[in-house]
């Protein structure tokens, strides 16, 4: 299957990213190519570009689509790494940063990476094939009380309790290990009329595979430390769990003092290291949405280190 994505607000991330010709950037979450392609041809022979995914597919395709580039630097790894990543390059600073987290069309439209509840497949969701832990593994051996748990937390499923149950029950009888028999179970166990249902388990699993929130956190904290003076961050989110870490990090990184509000005095020495940006997340604009959709739920925030 041909590696299909249309990359969302890019002509926003490039206006952002505020890009220095002969600068060092970092796209955290390459994909296809698609925003690093967009810096790229803001940078001279002299800049650099440090390309990260998790997703073999996903490299294989970008590095096809920036052929054309001999500045670009190919690197299989989940973003939390970005430190070793950049000592390792021998790199101490940057000039800027994208994180684009949501899940890819090619991920999303591959019945195979079983993504999705629109197309039957094997129940995957990992982002590296090379990671031990499936959905498949999580909804057959997580207790029904962990399953509760991550359905609620991650899925913000009212009905979180019940689909678990439901859960455990079916597995006892038959493995659940593919898509359409987990959408199926959850459409049974749950009384709404949304057409889609099954949306917030899947969201929930693939968060918990993943570890999507728990990384994002670590890694926007990493990134920032490497950011020269006035280099800028560019964050995407696709969910209100993502875009909320987002905000709430960028909001502490801004403060100058984060002792309790009840000391006379400061005694953290606690500094600001960021300047918000967008003080309101920017979404796609009506043109955007025409031509791609799945731009709607983006919300990207920058900062800048001061």
């Amino acid at each position: 299957m041909e590696f299909n994505h249309i990359s969302v607000l890019a002509d926003e991330v490039i206006e952002n990213l505020n890009i220095k010709p002969d600068g060092i950037y970092v796209d955290l979450t390459l994909g296809k190519g698609g925003h690093s392609k967009r810096i790229l041809e803001k940078l001279s022979e002299n800049g650099r570009l440090i390309a990260l995914d998790q997703d073999q597919d996903a490299l294989n395709a970008a590095k096809k689509n920036l052929s054309d580039y001999p500045n670009v630097t190919f690197i299989k790894s989940n973003f939390e790494d970005i430190d070793k990543v950049l000592d390792q390059l021998e790199i101490s600073k940057i000039d800027g940063a994208l994180m684009d987290i949501g899940v890819s069309s090619y991920q999303i439209d591959n019945a195979q990476r079983g993504f999705s509840y629109m197309h039957d497949g094997p129940l995957d969701m990992r982002m590296d094939a090379n990671n031990e832990l499936t959905a498949e593994k999580i909804v057959n051996g997580y207790s029904l009380d962990e399953l509760q748990e991550i359905f609620s937390k991650y899925g913000e499923e009212r009905f979180s309790k019940t689909i678990a149950r439901n859960i455990v029950e079916t597995r006892n009888k038959q493995r659940i290990d593919t898509t359409f028999k987990l959408r199926d179970l959850v459409n049974k166990s749950v009384k709404t009329k949304e057409v889609h249902p099954e949306k917030r388990v899947f969201q929930a699993l693939r968060i918990e595979v993943n570890r999507e929130l728990e990384v994002l956190e670590k890694t926007l904290q990493k990134v920032i430390d490497y950011l020269n003076k006035d280099a800028r961050l560019c964050v995407i989110s696709f969910h209100s769990l993502e875009d909320r870490i987002v905000k709430n990090t960028f909001k502490e990184l801004e403060k100058d003092c984060i002792c309790p509000p009840d000391l006379p005095v400061c005694v953290c020495n606690h500094k600001a290291k960021v300047k918000i940006i967008t003080k309101k997340p920017i979404t796609a604009s009506k043109k955007e949405l025409k031509e791609n959709s799945r731009a709607k739920s983006a919300k990207l925030r920058v900062c800048k280190r001061i």
